[in-house]
């Protein structure tokens, strides 16, 4: 693919459907034979789609909204020759799961024509967008283009509208030892944190260290500087059991939001609601909520 077609699909899916923003074109009908109502059934997931973490709670919750209001955002699709006939996803396997949850029988799609390169290039510039992807995902999402289809990492830059020195950073993620991947994976720690951890004697350690203290990206850079053995001791330490009145507060307000809410009641009467979204379209629907 020339260079200027990759700097074309930086845009996100819009590149290959015209000048509509992808959320645009997933909220309105258009004027187009591609979008139709399929089987669920008929529809599969992307092998190479590189989000892979899909939380049973935020499943749930969407389920929960499509029940009420259906899908409002059309899955986008292309089609699948062979044993497997039917479409292959290119954005949307989140509301794919959560239809199901929600016992579907038929969702509404866009249906594009597109190679396995587009299609994974579709998928990582999507997730990118819509910031859905881990740090560990979009490192593996890079990779992939990188080893399967011979992209440079000024080629990856240009496609995904980052710098290079962004994928270059991404990419180094992948040197750490897999349970550092797996706190980043699960949010523990960030991608700032991950860089740091590069170049610390013992990533794993001092990772522990790291999520145990709750220290910021610059300590963490401080203390990978220092010798493994000078590291502060991390505690052994239980989850807090969570009371009935708690969790029947944590559900309430899981319920009016349509999202994840973790309650931290602690002593005097403190404490702190962390409330979990997927992407930004509920972010800006939790905003209109809470101005309400």
């Amino acid at each position: 693919m020339a260079l200027e077609t990759r700097k074309r699909l930086g845009r996100g899916l819009d590149a290959l459907l015209g000048d509509y923003p992808i959320a645009a074109v997933e909220a309105a009908p258009l004027p187009d034979a591609s979008r139709r109502t399929v089987p669920v059934g008929s529809i599969h997931p992307n092998p190479r789609n590189p989000r892979r973490e899909f939380l049973e709670r935020d499943l749930e919750d969407l389920a929960a909204s499509i029940r009420a209001h259906g899908i409002v955002q059309p899955i986008v699709v292309r089609p699948m020759a062979g044993p497997r006939e039917g479409y292959e996803i290119i954005a949307g396997e989140r509301r794919w799961r959560a239809s199901q949850l929600a016992s579907l029988h038929e969702v509404p799609v866009h249906i594009i024509e597109v190679s396995d390169r587009e299609a994974l290039e579709l998928a990582i510039v999507e997730n990118v967008q819509r910031s859905d992807l881990n740090p560990v995902e979009e490192a593996m999402g890079y990779q992939a283009l990188m080893s399967e289809f011979g992209y440079t990492q000024a080629d990856l830059g240009a496609t995904i509208g980052k710098s290079r020195v962004h994928v270059t950073n991404t990419l180094r993620l992948l040197k750490l030892p897999r349970a550092v991947l797996s706190r980043l994976e699960s949010g523990e720690l960030s991608a700032g944190h991950g860089r740091a951890l590069i170049t610390a004697p013992d990533p794993e350690k001092l990772a522990r260290v790291v999520v145990d203290k709750g220290l910021s990206v610059r300590e963490t850079e401080k203390l990978a500087q220092t010798a493994p053995e000078t590291l502060p001791a991390v505690r052994s330490r239980a989850p807090a059991e969570k009371d009935a009145d708690t969790r029947a507060v944590e559900q309430e307000l899981s319920e009016h939001l349509g999202l994840s809410v973790d309650l931290r009641h602690r002593a005097a009467g403190k404490g702190e609601i962390r409330i979990s979204y997927s992407n930004l379209e509920q972010l800006e629907a939790l905003c209109r909520k809470l101005r309400a």
